[in-house]
């Protein structure tokens, strides 16, 4: 039922964010503006959400609970009964309650499956990037040289023309295949492009430039496989996993430190997720220059997370700017 009357709750619990596409946007669970925190308006699963700064996630009673009484879910019903103006409900009307709750998870797995079908699609009428590409471009104006490497990570591909939603138009897109640990392509992460006035590719100026399409709970873009050259289920036993968020920022430390595997999570919560073979024990995170506290959360959700799979954990922070492809530049 608050499923039903999202846009009414998000503008009561949120109400410094704006419609961004399908999605209400805000900052935080707090509130304010900002893009991290994506509450589902319409399509699969209306009214989940999203934290991507710190991991959190949830559906719209996990949403009153939240921003309203700080996790406790029973005050959180009560609060949600009242609002919705329900009354002394009547057995059959719980029970009537009960199935219209129920029908979005007998649909969830319909929906990932759905969901993964058309990330594949997208990614798959896209081109492999090649010489000359806008891909490679765009890249190199961010001091990123994928020269070094003799050949580009299959996991990106270029779209010339690709459905942007902000402006509804298609826009030149930077697309990269998240995989999960068997190697399946589960999701696909959008980076819009568009040209400055001298002709250099440059991410697009909106509102926002990058979305992910699909699940990628628990998988990655792989960026670079290292010196073992292997798939991600056949590494090393002693070998270092470089773990970082955005696209950039891990291929920036890839095109210096070759001989690392480098796995992109996309979000700073998902690094709190990706699955890796039983017998790797030994990761680093690539942790961005950022003080906020939803950073903060972040990053100790993703330590505490490897570090309970049995894994030595290291922290690597740029030497200078926010983050490391700052550093390089």
């Amino acid at each position: 039922m608050l499923a039903q009357r999202i846009d009414a709750l998000v503008r009561e619990l949120l109400p410094a964010g704006k419609k961004n596409g399908a999605d209400w946007r805000c900052g935080s669970l707090a509130g304010e503006k900002g893009g991290s925190l994506a509450v589902k308006l319409s399509g699969q699963n209306t009214g989940n959400w999203t934290d991507h700064a710190t991991g959190e996630f949830g559906d719209a009673l996990d949403l009153v609970s939240a921003c309203l009484t700080r996790g406790n879910s029973r005050e959180a019903y009560r609060w949600a009964h009242h609002w919705l103006g329900l009354g002394d409900m009547g057995q059959i009307e719980i029970h009537r309650a009960h199935l219209i709750a129920e029908k979005p998870k007998r649909d969830e797995v319909a929906d990932e499956i759905e969901g993964r079908r058309r990330a594949f699609r997208m990614w798959l009428d896209a081109a492999p990037v090649t010489d000359g590409s806008p891909v490679l471009s765009y890249l190199m104006g961010r001091g990123i040289d994928l020269s070094v490497f003799g050949r580009v990570s299959r996991s990106l591909r270029f779209s010339p023309a690709h459905y942007c939603n902000e402006v509804r138009a298609p826009l030149p897109a930077m697309l990269a295949a998240f995989s999960d640990l068997s190697g399946a392509h589960v999701a696909t992460h959008q980076t819009w492009l568009e040209q400055d006035a001298s002709g250099q590719w440059i991410k697009a100026r909106l509102d926002v430039p990058k979305k992910i399409r699909g699940r990628c709970h628990g998988a990655s873009i792989r960026l670079r496989n290292g010196a073992s050259g292997s798939k991600l289920r056949d590494a090393l036993p002693g070998e270092m996993i470089l773990i970082g968020e955005g696209i950039e920022t891990c291929l920036s430390v890839a095109v210096f430190c070759p001989e690392f595997r480098v796995l992109a999570a996309g979000s700073l919560g998902n690094m709190a997720t990706i699955d890796l073979p039983d017998h790797v024990r030994r990761v680093t995170l690539l942790a961005d220059n950022d003080d906020k506290d939803a950073a903060k959360r972040g990053l100790d959700r993703a330590v505490e997370y490897h570090l309970s799979q049995g894994r030595e954990v290291r922290v690597a922070r740029p030497p200078r700017g926010k983050d490391f492809n700052d550093a390089i530049r």
